[in-house]
């Protein structure tokens, strides 16, 4: 008598199936552009509510501040640099402090589980978070340098450039901000490094570049929205020199590519802690 054992027979219940057939198809791997835009659109709505106040308080801070510097500085390149680094202002506090503070609290809260459980790539969440921030500082970056123009007397005539300041600055400050977040052991340390930064855009970024000791122009050169500040300011003249603007906006450009790669390479190392 022979014995054969049961996984073997055809109508067994233990029959094993060719592995193939037994391994379960994956769904492919969402893009990266229509995954952008969903966490995009899922920012935009989430702080829609939330960020509106504060960005109320960080057009007032900037309108204040102009208002104060308009009995120091005298008119020409000084007034260009206060209106022009007031309004970058604006880009800093909401792309580089609150992203800051977003990606801490997101890290400390376990929020990023959530985001690596989702088919999504890394970088969509980093971009889609940096362009939500940023999005919310048009009307108020707008709105300040409209004012800070008629507070000073300045040409409103190539205010169109804020269209091409705001998202380069806004990108190269919304990836230094993610990025501080995201390595900050703490949701504190993330909170200091924000402020911290956006005091540095606030003091080397409004004040005029004349009046700075040769230490303090080095490092604001360092400073990511020094050049949008340049290429804003550099518009009010009258007849601007567009290469030193383009220029400018180039280096915003390439510093914003750097400082996002930076935060999403923070956003995978976070990830899997």
């Amino acid at each position: 008598m022979s014995v054969v054992p049961a996984d073997v027979l055809p109508g067994s219940a233990l029959a094993v199936e060719e592995p193939a057939a037994c391994a379960a198809e994956l769904g492919p791997r969402a893009r990266l552009w229509p995954s952008l835009a969903a966490v995009y659109r899922a920012q935009l709505s989430r702080a829609r509510v939330a960020r509106i106040p504060l960005l109320f308080v960080a057009t007032f801070q900037s309108v204040g501040i102009m208002i104060l510097m308009r009995g120091v500085v005298d008119d020409g390149a000084e007034a260009q640099a206060v209106v022009a680094g007031s309004s970058v202002l604006v880009v800093a506090f909401v792309a580089l402090n609150l992203l800051a503070q977003y990606f801490g609290q997101l890290r400390a809260s376990g929020g990023l589980d959530h985001y690596a459980t989702l088919p999504v790539p890394p970088a969509a969440v980093v971009l889609g978070a940096a362009g939500a921030y940023a999005s919310f500082t048009v009307p108020g970056t707008v709105v300040t340098a409209v004012f800070g123009c008629v507070l000073f007397g300045l040409p409103m005539a190539h205010l169109w450039i804020l269209m091409t300041v705001i998202p380069l600055a806004g990108a190269a400050l919304a990836g230094l901000g993610a990025a501080l977040g995201l390595l900050a052991p703490r949701p504190e340390l993330a909170t200091l490094l924000g402020q911290l930064g956006m005091s540095a855009a606030l003091l080397l970024g409004v004040l005029p570049a004349d009046r700075m000791p040769e230490v303090v122009r080095f490092t604001r050169d360092l400073l990511p929205s020094t050049y949008g500040v340049e290429a804003f300011a550099r518009t009010f003249g009258p007849r601007p020199d567009w290469a030193f603007v383009l220029g400018d906006l180039a280096v915003c450009g390439v510093v914003g590519v750097v400082s996002l790669a930076v935060a999403t390479w923070a956003y995978r190392r976070a990830a899997v802690r």
